[in-house]
This record gives structure tokens, C-alpha cells and sequence, in this order.
């Protein structure tokens, strides 16, 4: 694989970001974004949704994935808004840098730090990203600790929307992109914000959808990095 310059690349962004030091809490730290010029911070009111406070998709798109989670909006809630989102598209806001040095091939980026992934092509130039929950510290109903494995990887294999867990009793993992034994990416309906899978990197259907049919390439077609930083 083609990836050690680009895990040094992206090392180096993560670690000097201006927010570095919030990025290791349990639950994505919205609350950065309040004192952000750039930002306002809303608190959500009974009977509103993201249907009814941004009903322009792309820009309801951007807000949802700027608070990490495709979970409904509840009262009381804080999001987090950008105050200028007219003439912006997804990767304004991409928490990764725009370019990289070029891997060769293309690489999904996994920062679960930053609850965020992103995906390059083999110029290094950013196309997509989109937020992401990994593995829990301990899983109860397993007994062992659960984080997702951190490296560097290659998509080996790849399932439909109908692809479901050998281990856990058949759970749905819609998308499947297996890099590392029974580690995959995959859609999931609770993408919570804050690590909550038994190791799998779970991310938005419409995303997984995307990663798995328009851009990852399996080994025989030139293959897809897999970059999973630790955390």
C-alpha cells in the first residue's frame, strides 16, 4: 500500500489542530464551536427538526454532519450552525486538510478523535468526508474491550446493502467494507457522536453507499488505503 506518506501527512494536521485538545472527549465537544466567530451555537425548540430548521438539504447535509450525528433533534438540545452557509459546500467545513501529498491510491482517513472521516484520491486531493462513530472503551455484552483497531489497511472486501454481521447475531452493517478481519465500515442508523459499536467504524447510509459503489476499488482494481489513527 501506498500510504506511509500520507499517515505522516495527517498525523501532523491532527495533532496541531485548533482544537486538539477538546478532540479527546468521550462525546464530540460541539460546544468548541460556541465561542468560534465563525459559529453560533442554537438550542433546539419543542417541535422543531432538522426538517423545519434547515430545509434546504445541502445545507441541513452540512449542520448535521458539523454535530457528528444523524440522530433526530431533541429540546433542549445544543447544534452547532455555521453563520455563513451560503456559497459553501461539504468540504468548507472537512475537519482534514483539502490536499495531501499524493498516496498513490486511493485513502479513507479515519480520525475517531474528531468522530470524522474523509476520503482522497491517489493525488491526495479530499473528495468526501463525513462523521463517523467507532468502537466503545469496554463492550458489557462481550466482556472485552472493543475500540477499533488502529493502522494502516486495505479494503479486502466489500457486501451489498443486505450485509449483516457474522458475529452479532446477524446485525445489519448495510455497505459493508471489511479492511481488517471482521473490521468494516458501514452504514448504521445511530451514528451517535460518540463511540458506541464493537469495533466497526460506523458511518452515514448515504456515505457508506457512496464509499462502497463510487469509490472504493479492491485489490485487483488497484485497491483502497485504509488510514485508522488512534485514539
Amino acid at each position: 500500500m501506498h500510504i506511509h506518506a500520507i499517515s505522516l501527512t495527517l498525523m501532523t494536521f491532527v495533532f496541531s489542530s485548533l482544537f486538539s485538545v477538546s478532540l479527546y472527549a468521550a462525546k464530540y465537544p460541539i460546544e468548541k464551536y460556541c465561542k468560534d466567530p465563525d459559529y453560533k451555537c442554537i438550542k433546539v425548540k419543542g417541535g422543531q427538526s432538522w426538517n423545519t430548521l434547515f430545509p434546504d438539504p445541502a445545507h441541513q447535509e452540512i449542520v448535521r454532519k458539523l454535530n457528528r450525528t444523524n440522530s433526530n433533534v431533541w429540546a433542549g438540545q445544543t447544534i452547532a450552525v455555521p453563520k455563513d452557509l451560503v456559497n459553501k459546500d461539504l468540504l468548507d467545513f472537512a475537519p482534514f486538510p483539502r490536499s495531501i501529498e499524493a498516496p498513490g491510491q486511493r485513502t479513507i482517513v479515519v480520525e475517531p478523535n474528531d468522530f470524522a472521516w474523509g476520503a482522497y484520491d491517489e493525488y491526495g486531493n479530499l473528495v468526501y468526508w463525513g462523521p463517523m462513530s467507532g468502537g466503545k472503551n469496554w463492550c458489557a455484552d462481550v466482556g472485552e474491550r472493543c475500540k477499533t483497531v488502529s493502522g494502516e489497511f486495505e479494503v479486502y472486501r466489500k457486501g451489498s446493502a443486505g450485509c449483516k454481521s457474522r458475529k452479532f447475531n446477524g446485525a445489519p452493517m448495510p455497505y459493508c467494507m471489511f479492511f481488517k478481519g471482521g473490521f468494516a465500515l458501514h452504514a448504521s442508523a445511530s451514528v451517535p457522536g460518540y463511540h458506541a459499536s464493537h469495533g466497526c467504524v460506523r458511518i452515514y447510509k448515504s456515505d457508506a453507499r457512496w464509499l462502497n459503489k463510487n469509490f472504493v476499488l479492491m485489490p485487483e482494481d488497484g485497491g483502497t488505503s485504509v488510514i485508522i489513527n488512534s485514539y
